[in-house]
């Protein structure tokens, strides 16, 4: 039995054979065409790539603005690191003091250049100092000044002091005023207090006390005071404050200097050195901070005494190991070492 007894199909196989044979042939010429086109690509970019930026000459921006600097380096594609800096002139607020690398070097694009950038002067005008402590205000302005090559605020030494019922080392007055625009070399005068005129105090009652125990009164009272040591003498207690002068609960003004007589240990531990620790200090118009420190050989370091102190003989008796550094500061400034040695 026929399937195609009406129509009879008459295909043609060389003819199809030919025509997949061609477009597979364009095909496969097609996929390596675009194989090698991408090929070429690939190179192209990664010779580019190798090639690197292209190189530019640094251009002068020392003492030009920063807008303009960045805009001069923008247009040779170049890119800031920028670093603040005070200065001394007020002018130079906001212009290029310094660059690395430095003008007419060539470099590639895209390199970034530094530009220290000033910040003008630390301060610009003179501040209200009146109601601060002196001391204060010398080392407020020493730190102002640290990072500069000059300083434009001094003090004139020494400040003119009167007696004012503020504390002592208060300023009082300044000139020039505060809000002064500080445009080169400016010197400040104060007129400090050197304290109350006539000012009272109570002697503290030191008898009998142990040299460390009349340390302690001594700095919470304030009162000046000179020391000195002898053997003990009768039935008194070595180690101890066996007299005074003025005596104690009297009532005298506050720069009167108060005596005192200590009678040596009857025996210091072996090893131990007692003595007594002597400096003349300049005289201070007003009583400045005066503190003895005791450097152990164990490297612990010991107060020893801290206390207002007005200047001249600075007496102090102790007691520490042999080999002891003793150090002596004002304000907080160290003036003197000392090495117990006997």
């Amino acid at each position: 039995m026929r399937l195609f007894n009406r129509f009879d199909l008459d295909i043609d196989f060389d003819a199809i054979e030919t025509y997949v044979g061609n477009h597979l042939r364009f095909f496969v010429s097609a996929v390596i065409a675009m194989l090698v086109f991408i090929s070429l690509v690939a190179v192209t970019v990664f010779m580019l790539a190798i090639r690197g930026a292209e190189q530019t000459m640094v251009p002068q921006v020392v003492g030009k603005d920063l807008t303009a600097a960045l805009l001069e380096m923008q247009a040779k594609e170049l890119y800031p690191k920028i670093q603040l800096r005070y200065s001394n002139n007020p002018s130079d607020k906001g212009t290029i003091l310094e660059q690395d690398p430095g003008p007419g070097t060539i470099v590639k694009a895209g390199r970034r250049i530094k530009l220290v950038v000033s910040r003008g002067m630390v301060v610009d005008k003179v501040e209200n100092y009146v109601g601060q402590n002196l001391d204060d205000v010398k080392m407020h302005l020493q730190t102002l000044f640290s990072s500069s090559t000059k300083s434009f605020l001094s003090l004139r030494e020494p400040p003119l002091y009167a007696y004012s019922s503020q504390p002592a080392g208060t300023i009082l007055e300044q000139k020039p005023e505060p809000g002064t625009d500080i445009d080169g070399p400016v010197r400040l005068e104060f007129v400090v207090s050197r304290g109350p005129e006539n000012a009272m105090i109570k002697v503290p009652d030191l008898v009998g006390l142990p040299v460390q125990d009349a340390l302690d009164r001594i700095r919470q009272s304030g009162v000046w005071f000179v020391f000195s040591v002898r053997p003990v003498q009768n039935r008194e207690n070595p180690g101890t404050v066996v007299s005074q002068l003025p005596a104690g609960q009297t009532v005298v003004a506050a720069n009167t200097r108060l005596d005192l007589v200590v009678a040596a240990p009857a025996k210091v531990p072996e090893g131990e050195v007692f003595g007594l620790f002597s400096k003349t200090l300049p005289e201070y118009p007003y009583p400045l901070e005066v503190k003895l420190d005791a450097l152990l050989p164990s490297g612990e370091r010991r107060r020893i005494l801290a206390v207002n102190h007005p200047g001249g003989t600075f007496t102090v008796p102790y007691q520490v190991p042999k080999g002891t550094v003793l150090i002596l500061s004002v304000l907080n400034r160290e003036l003197l070492r000392e090495e117990v040695t006997q």
